[in-house]
């Protein structure tokens, strides 16, 4: 069902949408040379532009996030935490606007832009907890000696953001850095300015120290090399593709710097045999859709069991196939439209590639009128393993299936990428289950459930999915160093 008629006035739009601009130092600026504007993916209306940080914007922004750091580092643990949790009830307060600006630089539909901005209220608090639990070592030393095993907070981090999930990944990398006491330079994604200025503003009325978090935009190969490149900034962290977070490793090694890279993934769904299977297709049409397939843990390859593979099939059609699709702020959309032009073309391109390949196109496949990047929820049957839909993550509502004769095939199939995020699994069988847990290559592993790992769990991937893991007991470790000190009490 589509209801793209209903979209914002061009007025709503200017009204909702707020100023963008650099922040440094404690410090708003707005005139700059814009890099680019930001449209609205369901109008493509102009929102505003964005601007583009100078050499000296990005020298400035280095040397306040070097003197922010000293501030930070040394303020008291339980005062940091009281401004981050200022700042996260301001967060809560303000999620109603905050997901409005989300929905209309992104398009998800508002509903999942209040999940987003309430789950990354999360984030802060598990890691303000985690900073009052950062403690040290005292090693057992012979008498007038002490060895103290120190944790330090690593340095100014830089925290290079994506368009698809704009609050929540910027909350993940600022919660743990400023939780260590890291100072942050942000650079969030063009595409979706207007979520992290407002993420800024939350932690700038808390009254954190000028300088602790500072917001750039503008030229990404500009920004990366010169941040990266400094030797004020101590450790690099990226949420986006596995392109550019090996282009990104790259320089940081050149700098001989640490990363925190969360990348890419082309998550398989096993689905075993002697199971719901028709309830598994209406839980399948549920993840599939959610923000339109454009997460990095989004359910891609449903690689199921040839026994119920028919009834499997036909359940997903019938639910997915019915989503609701229309602008973000319609009342009762289930999904918005893809988040930009580019998007829209690859996933033609995606169909258009398996039907060359030979796959059965079951429901969807085509853009959705002329205005607007809408694409149909799309389910694609019997995709051979050398289509692009196999092969690469589609990032789009798009859902390729096959069938297989036992488990041994689905995770060979499952295993054949080289990426390995999140995965997931559908089955009655504790042995299956068991084995599934132990040879299925990924980060995060969610088993009869379509669910992902929260504050107080890991994420992150394997292969060429990433380095490191973000939140759970271990989320501060990337953004802390350890400082070994031998001091012997004798007098000299």
């Amino acid at each position: 069902m589509i209801e793209i008629a209903e979209r914002p006035s061009e007025q709503f739009e200017a009204e909702l949408y707020p100023r963008i601009g650099l922040y440094i130092d404690g410090e708003w600026i707005y005139d700059r040379e814009p890099w680019a504007d930001v449209l609205n993916p369901s109008t493509e209306n102009v929102l505003g532009p964005v601007p583009n940080a100078s050499s000296a914007d990005l020298e400035r922004a280095l040397q306040a996030a070097d003197r922010g750091f000293k501030v930070w580092r040394d303020t008291p643990p339980q005062e940091r935490v009281r401004i981050i949790l200022r700042a996260v009830a301001l967060l809560r307060e303000r999620t109603p606007e905050i997901a409005r600006i989300l929905t209309l630089e992104h398009g998800k539909h508002l509903a999942d832009a209040e999940a987003e901005i309430s789950r990354c209220g999360n984030f802060y608090e598990w890691d303000a907890a985690q900073s009052l639990r950062m403690f040290g070592l005292v090693v057992p030393a012979e008498p007038q000696m002490q060895k103290i095993i120190y944790r330090q907070p690593i340095g100014p981090v830089v925290a290079i953001t994506p368009w698809n999930v704009p609050m929540s990944s910027a909350a993940r990398k600022t919660s743990a850095a400023l939780a260590a006491g890291c100072s942050v330079i942000l650079k969030a994604a063009n595409e979706t300015p207007g979520t992290a200025v407002a993420l800024v503003k939350c932690f700038e009325d808390a009254g954190l120290p000028a300088g602790v978090l500072n917001l750039v935009f503008g030229n990404p190969s500009q920004i990366s090399s010169t941040l990266i490149a400094s030797p004020i900034t101590r450790l690099v962290t990226f949420t986006g593709s596995t392109g550019v977070g090996k282009h990104l490793t790259e320089l940081a090694a050149q700098a001989m710097k640490p990363v925190l890279m969360e990348l890419g993934g082309n998550a398989p769904v096993i689905i075993g045999a002697n199971v719901n299977a028709t309830k598994i297709g209406e839980l399948a049409a549920e993840a599939k859709g959610r923000a339109g397939g454009q997460i990095c843990a989004s359910a891609s390859r449903f690689i199921v069991h040839e026994s119920v593979y028919g009834e499997f099939i036909a359940s997903f059609a019938k639910h997915f196939g019915a989503y609701r699709i229309g602008d973000g702020f319609a009342s009762g959309v289930q999904m918005g439209p893809l988040a930009n032009n580019r998007r829209l073309a690859a996933a033609q391109a995606m169909v258009a590639d398996a039907k060359i390949h030979g796959a059965r196109i079951v429901t969807g496949g085509n853009r959705i009128g002329e205005r607007g990047f809408y694409f149909e929820p799309t389910i694609l049957a019997d995709v051979p393993l050398d289509a692009e839909a196999m092969r690469e993550e589609p990032f789009n509502p798009i859902a390729a299936c096959v069938s297989v004769p036992d488990l041994d095939t689905a995770l060979k199939i499952a295993n054949s990428v080289s990426v390995g995020l999140a995965a997931y699994a559908f089955t009655n069988s504790l042995h299956d289950a068991e084995r599934i847990s132990r040879e299925l290559e990924c980060g995060v592993l969610s088993i009869n459930h379509f669910g992902t790992p929260d504050a107080d769990t890991p994420f992150g991937g394997v292969k060429d999915s990433g380095i490191g893991r973000e939140g759970g007991p271990t989320s501060l470790e990337a953004y802390l160093s350890t400082k070994t000190v031998l001091q012997s009490t004798a007098q000299l």
